[in-house]
């Protein structure tokens, strides 16, 4: 999906704020600028394509939102149903939020659109931010201009939301990003358990942190502390080379280069992966730059507090960087070959 294919049919706003006692439910559709139709758009698009996102399928028996929406589909997608089905759903949302205190308030904004020859809808619950702007008090004796604190702020076109959902209205797959708040003492998923009542895959970031953790894991249970530099060195010069072959992570193969021969390391790996439902033939194929940034790089940490950053094609190069193991069994790092130096 591509922004500038993303083409906005229907848009509405509903007022989700536990201060005012009730929601401020909309009865007409947003009439919007290209302004705010390009905000709108910027936000569909980071929802898709970052890698914090999760795949999901409704369980369609008891997810309320579920029968509204295909309620809505079946209905043609008629303008009168969309105003119905969203003010039903920011309506339950507003219930779950004022059960729950932790989770903030916000505007909930949801989008009919167009994209990749698709129908979907955008559920974006917009939470408020706490600003400061000016106010100017006037009198008989003139103006005084102040400053105050203003809470109802729409985030900007680069905050991620906390909270979020596009939706095929084909197949009503859903693709969401959400955070954990407090809910009757414990942290919980509630956009996707008690709203949306849906589950799915983990995110693609989350995958790749649960891999790494558990590798590194069983390296520092094995292996030396000698050992588990190297190894992890390693392990992070496999993944690199992966993601810029093949833009993916084969967890298998990963496991075979780490461990080789080692089979009994390899099978705790994959113990401590099916606790997180994620199978031996798990493939990981993240699309953020971001997310896949920290594998460009060493960052190595000496016991004595040094630290160095190296771009992982000098780490490769031998005529750039060396690793020495003296016979007391600590290491040196030799840089070779430095023309300059920049201190920053």
């Amino acid at each position: 999906m591509e922004k500038g294919e993303i083409r906005l049919r229907k848009v509405i706003v509903h007022i989700l704020d536990s201060t005012v006692g009730t929601p401020v439910l909309s009865d007409a559709l947003l009439d919007y600028g290209s302004d705010f139709g390009d905000f709108l758009r910027e936000h569909i698009y980071r929802i898709e394509t970052t890698d914090e996102k999760k795949t999901c399928e409704f369980h369609k028996e008891e997810s309320e939102v579920y029968q509204q929406i295909a309620a809505f589909a079946e209905a043609g997608l008629e303008e009168g149903k969309f105003i119905e089905t969203s003010q039903k759903m920011a309506a339950r949302l507003y219930e779950i939020m004022n059960q729950n205190i932790e989770i903030p308030q916000a505007d909930f904004v949801v989008v009919l659109f167009e994209a990749d020859a698709g129908k979907y809808l955008a559920l974006l619950k917009m939470d408020y931010r706490t600003s400061y702007t000016h106010q100017t008090q006037s009198d008989a004796f003139g103006n005084a201009n102040e400053i105050i604190k203003f809470r109802a702020i729409l985030p900007t076109e680069t905050q991620k939301l906390s909270e979020a959902a596009l939706i095929s209205l084909s197949d009503f797959t859903v693709f969401l990003t959400e955070k954990k708040y407090e809910v009757n003492g414990t942290k919980t998923n509630y956009f996707s358990k008690l709203f949306l009542n849906c589950s799915g895959a983990l995110s693609p970031k989350s995958q790749l942190s649960i891999v790494t953790r558990a590798i590194d894991t069983v390296q520092k249970k094995y292996f030396n502390d000698g050992e588990q530099f190297e190894a992890q060195m390693e392990t992070k010069q496999i993944i690199h080379d992966q993601l810029a072959e093949t833009g993916a992570v084969d967890v298998p193969f990963v496991l075979d280069q780490v461990f080789k021969e080692k089979e009994e390391y390899k099978e705790e790996v994959q113990e401590k992966l099916e606790k997180y439902k994620m199978g031996a033939d798990l493939r990981i194929e993240p699309q953020a730059e971001s997310t896949t940034r920290k594998f460009g790089k060493q960052h190595l940490t000496t016991d004595t507090g040094v630290e160095i950053k190296i771009p992982m094609e000098q780490y490769q190069d031998g005529e750039r960087i060396e690793f020495i193991t003296n016979p007391d069994g600590s290491i040196s790092i030799l840089i070779k070959n430095v023309g300059h130096i920049t201190s920053k």
